[in-house]
């Protein structure tokens, strides 16, 4: 498949012109007039390379630049600055902002092909260097209170010991834990400890420090359950870093991202190889999932990036939605029904240890059991 660019311009003349260069030159191409729409279209076209111009109304070149450099979704673009501002002190800026090389207009269109090749080349042998392994699952649901932070710890569960691979659960939510109660750990500071660490001193010891091995087998990364520390939420930089050296670290990272109440949960979604959505059988539920579902295709979700949807029944109801009815409304297949199991949730309240491991061998463990196989079947 041709290489796509997406070419940023305010001038259209200068956007049909370069388009046809780069489109003789065997390349699909995308174009944006302003700098909010390269940043949208950034996201939901997935561009190879982006060819981006300075001067602009609203928001300038050097501020989209600094923008893509921001989001993790897309801060791996390679961005080409292509302008008429030739001076020394503007190409310099442009280098401090992260633009991988810089153009000045005009210029002969097979000198702008053998840049852009050039970009793509290093950008390509990049990646490969950087490229990890592993996969980063991101888990979440249209609104708090479905189980997802269940479902993440008993899934890594099976996950691990069907594989024996290094497998990480992590809450992203600091000050706002659900495992440090649950599991007994109420004294957690692991991920309170990383976001206010600077982001250039954040190394792999640093964040394997503050992983808790289990008795289970799994590594988890804890948030603290006080409510001073989701002041750290914002620190973008840092969730960065850390997820970069989980993601080194892991054969399976597990995050537990909770809904859209999350002011992170786009960048740290935008990580994620897959997401797992959790729903339950609420009409109302139902119809805020499906919006979920909708702004999720913007990250390549449900497109170039697998969404499996999980649901989960957490009383015992004849008035609920049939997993048939599920489907239609959410329309999107359901993986499987995770089944009410409220004793074996006090039970595992009261010894402080993940459910599935109060009875093995009920319907709700084989259940994550079989998530796992799903999960694991489609690598």
């Amino acid at each position: 498949m041709a290489e796509k660019i997406l070419i940023v311009d305010d001038d259209l003349e200068t956007l049909r012109l370069v388009g046809l260069i780069l489109e003789r030159g065997g390349y699909q191409i995308a174009a944006a007039s302003s700098g909010q729409q390269a940043l949208t279209m950034a996201h939901s076209e997935s561009p190879n390379l982006i060819i981006l111009d300075i001067m602009m109304p609203e928001m300038d070149g050097y501020q989209v630049m600094k923008n893509i450099r921001q989001d993790p979704a897309i801060s791996n673009i390679p961005v080409l600055m292509f302008t008429a501002k030739a001076g020394i002190e503007d190409k310099i800026t442009g280098y401090e902002t992260g633009v991988d090389d810089y153009l000045t207009k005009p210029i002969h269109p097979a000198e702008l092909v053998a840049h852009v090749k050039a970009v793509l080349s290093r950008a390509a042998s990049k990646m490969k260097e950087t490229q990890t392994n592993s996969t980063i699952m991101g888990f979440l649901a249209a609104r708090g209170g479905l189980g997802v932070s269940t479902l993440v710890v008993n899934l890594a569960i099976a996950l691990y010991n069907r594989t024996q691979k290094f497998t990480a659960a992590v809450e992203t939510i600091p000050g706002y834990s659900s495992w440090a109660w649950e599991l007994g750990h109420s004294d957690s500071e692991g991920l309170n400890k990383i976001l206010t660490t600077a982001p250039e001193d954040i190394t792999r010891n640093t964040v394997k420090n503050e992983l808790i091995l289990t008795s289970f087998g799994i590594h988890l990364l804890m948030a603290s359950p006080k409510l001073k520390d989701q002041e750290t939420i914002n620190n973008t930089p840092q969730y960065q870093a850390m997820l970069r050296e989980l993601s080194e670290m892991s054969e399976y990272l597990l995050l537990d991202i909770g809904s859209p109440g999350n002011p992170n949960w786009r960048r740290i979604l935008s990580t994620c190889n897959e997401a797992i959505v959790v729903v339950d059988p609420d009409p109302t539920t139902m119809r805020r999932t499906k919006a979920l579902l909708q702004e999720m295709e913007s990250l390549g979700f449900g497109k170039s990036r697998k969404i499996t949807a999980v649901a989960v029944n957490r009383a015992r109801s004849d008035i609920q939605l049939t997993l048939p009815q599920m489907q239609e409304a959410l329309g999107t297949p359901i993986a499987l029904l995770m089944p009410p199991a409220p004793e074996m949730a006090y039970q595992a309240a009261t010894r402080a240890v993940p459910l599935s491991l109060v009875q093995p061998e009920s319907l709700l463990s084989q259940q994550f059991n079989r998530l796992a196989e799903i999960l694991l079947a489609s690598k």
